[in-house]
């Protein structure tokens, strides 16, 4: 009877167990599939940002193109069939290499190209008639136009970026520079999954698979697909099914999660398809991994099971041995438990010294973090706080001596250099912000103060400031941010013309006329070059060879656009080059 009862409760026992571990491999199954595919969306979503971080920011790089070149003078002479044909081919050419445009081409109102970056070559643009191009008749027609095409010569497909080119009232032409995309391409492709950018009908434009260029996401109609620019006659879509957020070819399982963030090209969306099968992978090795985790528990349970009740049986076979060979035990056991005490002791002061050692060298390494932390701004703030000490020790003495009001006095000197602290630091991260510039008005003092803590050390020693007590309260329209950003860049030209010299002479000087108020920087360095004096403010003009041409345009850009000017100084206070800001004092 009790056999039959011992073999009834294992049966049992066995089919509760096979369904517990059909039901925890069931439910491990479906874990398996949601963690793999929600670890793949957050992967996903992140790379399909930076991908359109990474498109945005190349975009960013060359839409300035256009808007500096209308500007250039050779581009206005060479549409209007005045010469400088020769010279803006070299410009553009240089101009090209240097940002790595695939070409850059100047196209009169006739649609005819006058110059072109790829003048050299046998596929060259100049004498091309492209007054047929959407980007030439948009550009002509609103002032400027963006276009993803093929090119009809090199049939390589790009954006084409294209600006009017007008002056004094008459069209002259377009200016079109023209972007690929094969590093973007290049590093979207060094990363797991498919990457595509896509216009606004669906259409794949920049993509990390070749063959899926210029076909469709989706189902768009086929009007969007019948267009000169991809050379399409019907719609083709790409070799996926997609669902939602899921993706697989066609007969086969969920291969791909699906992110789409906003595209900054052709009002479009950047899309990225990760694989799911290496989350997948990883979450069912995880689950192997505590599947084998609890069968060992398990087992280990059985097994000490096992175990007590063979111990209970050796016990009652092995008892009356036991009690005989007891006392020789008893000893064996006392000796052994001195021994462990001993080992036990010295393993935890061995323990204690461990620790004590990696708390010492967690210390040292925060205190070398910190050290290279506050290096750099150590200099700058060390005044300040000298300062405040001396203040604070001359209020203590004078309390004691019943001074209220000079001890009063001293702790808003204090209050002061706190603000003066906090103005160090936090002018340089304004400095940093990306802002526009905006109405209103600063005086002439808070701009000088910005240039110094800005330009800190650097300066000290070598720049002289003449700007008296009643000239620095002057207030002039601007925005103290990009006002200081000229100054800098004047400052910044004056200690690259004076670097290596023995003695480094910059004289900053701020003088009041009416209504303008005149600042003027000025070095003791060798001066302007007298080839480029008269071309010294227009775009890509430099002294330097590593130059690009640009910071004397900007800074003469932002002075106009608060109604003043940047020009050269003819008479300089130093005897090396010399500039003058001129700026519109405030009502």
């Amino acid at each position: 009877m009790w056999k039959t009862a011992h073999w009834r409760r294992s049966i049992l026992f066995v089919v509760l167990a096979s369904l517990a571990c059909a039901a925890l491999g069931w439910i491990g199954w479906r874990w398996t599939e949601a963690r793999a595919r929600a670890d793949t969306d957050v992967a996903a979503a992140t790379i399909a940002a930076n991908h359109a971080g990474l498109l945005s920011s190349e975009l960013e790089k060359f839409r300035l193109l256009p808007l500096v070149l209308v500007e250039y003078p050779d581009v206005a002479a060479a549409l209007a069939g005045e010469g400088a044909r020769d010279r803006l081919d070299r410009t553009l050419e240089l101009l090209a290499g240097r940002t790595n445009a695939a070409v850059i081409y100047a196209i009169d109102r006739t649609g005819r190209t006058v110059a072109a970056s790829n003048w050299r070559l046998p596929t060259s643009f100049v004498g091309q008639d492209y007054g047929f191009r959407p980007y030439f008749i948009d550009a002509m027609q609103r002032g400027s136009a963006e276009l993803f095409a093929l090119g009809t010569v090199s049939g390589r497909p790009g954006l084409y970026l294209s600006r009017r080119v007008v002056r004094d009232g008459r069209t002259l032409g377009v200016v079109v520079v023209k972007v690929e995309f094969d590093r973007v391409e290049a590093q979207w492709a060094r990363t797991a999954g498919v990457s595509v950018a896509t216009d606004r009908a669906g259409v794949v434009l920049v993509t990390s698979q070749p063959d899926w260029r210029f076909r469709a996401v989706g189902n768009p109609t086929a009007t969007a697909m019948r267009t000169q620019r991809f050379r399409q006659t019907a719609p083709l879509r790409i070799p996926l099914t997609i669902t939602g957020k899921d993706a697989n070819a066609p007969g086969e399982p969920v291969g791909y999660r699906l992110a789409r963030v906003a595209s900054p090209l052709a009002d479009g969306e950047v899309l990225h398809l990760a694989p799911i099968a290496p989350a997948l992978t990883a979450a069912r090795q995880q689950a192997t991994l505590w599947a084998l985790a609890l069968l060992f528990v398990v087992a280990l349970a059985g097994g000490a099971a096992w175990r007590s009740g063979e111990r209970r049986r050796l016990q009652r076979a092995a008892q009356a041995n036991l009690e005989r060979e007891v006392a020789v035990r008893t000893a064996e056991l006392s000796d052994a438990n001195a021994r462990l005490s001993v080992e036990s002791a010295e393993r935890l002061a061995a323990d204690r010294r461990y620790r004590t050692a990696r708390e010492e060298l967690a210390l040292a390494s925060r205190l070398g973090s910190l050290g290279q932390i506050t290096a750099g701004v150590a200099h700058e703030i060390n005044q300040p706080v000298a300062a405040i000490r001396t203040f604070a020790e001359n209020g203590a003495v004078l309390l004691d001596r019943a001074a209220p009001d000079r001890a009063r006095e001293n702790l808003g000197h204090i209050i002061a250099l706190t603000d003066r602290i906090g103005a160090i630091t936090g002018e340089l991260r304004a400095f940093a912000r990306r802002r526009r510039g905006t109405a209103g008005d600063t005086s002439v003092g808070e701009v000088i103060d910005g240039l110094l803590l800005l330009m800190g050390e650097r300066v000290r020693g070598a720049m002289t400031i003449d700007a008296p007590a009643g000239v620095r309260d002057v207030r002039v329209i601007g925005d103290r941010i990009r006002l200081e950003q000229v100054l800098v860049n004047l400052t910044q030209n004056a200690l690259d013309a004076v670097a290596g010299r023995e003695r480094q002479l910059i004289h900053l000087g701020v003088a009041v006329s009416g209504e303008r108020v005149a600042v003027r920087v000025s070095d003791d360095g060798p001066g302007v070059d007298p080839e480029v004096r008269d071309t010294l403010f227009t775009p890509f003009v430099t002294g330097r060879p590593d130059g690009l041409g640009l910071g004397l345009a900007i800074a003469r850009d932002i002075a106009r656009e608060f109604g003043g000017e940047l020009a050269l100084d003819d008479a300089p206070h130093l005897s090396g080059a010399g500039f003058v800001l001129t700026l519109r004092r405030s009502a």
